[in-house]
């Protein structure tokens, strides 16, 4: 298949889950990008007692193309995940793509800042990881929040 000709719906998933366990429990943010277009959204916070937030959303074919684009121009598929730090007391953050045939599925320590980046073992590896995750997750609060009003009061 030609790297820029794009892929059926059912050959792209993704996933990406941050979380840790503290003061208040087991806190974290997850989504989901199902073959099917169906984006899942969960946000669990206990601070102040916060709730659970819960989203489903079918996209449509364009918007996951966009996902599709992110992915490719952010050259994750092709790093490894051996030398990145191994998940703490902190928290830990995974992601899992199937794009094109191609899988992967990679497990790190939640990221402070870029310097922790740039002290790491493989810093072009995991600043790839760590700016891909900030596209998505800008990207996938906008489409929420397009989507929901989100007002836990």
């Amino acid at each position: 298949m030609d790297p820029n000709e794009q892929a059926p719906l059912d050959d792209f998933y993704l996933r990406y889950y941050t979380g840790h366990t503290g003061q208040f429990g087991h806190e974290f943010l997850e989504f989901a990008i199902m073959r099917d277009g169906l984006l899942r959204y969960a946000n669990a916070s206990h601070y102040k007692k916060d709730g659970n937030i819960m989203r489903e959303v079918y996209l449509n074919e364009c918007v996951v193309d966009e996902f599709k684009r992110i992915v490719q121009d952010s050259d994750i598929l092709q790093q490894k995940d051996e030398l990145w730090p191994e998940p703490d007391k902190g928290g830990k953050q995974t992601i899992e793509i199937l794009y094109k045939n191609v899988h992967i599925a990679f497990e790190t320590n939640t990221i402070s800042s870029t310097l922790a980046i740039k002290d790491s073992k493989d810093p072009e590896g995991l600043q790839a990881f760590y700016y891909l995750v900030q596209d998505l997750k800008g990207f996938v609060f906008s489409l929420i929040q397009l989507h929901f009003k989100v007002n836990p009061i």
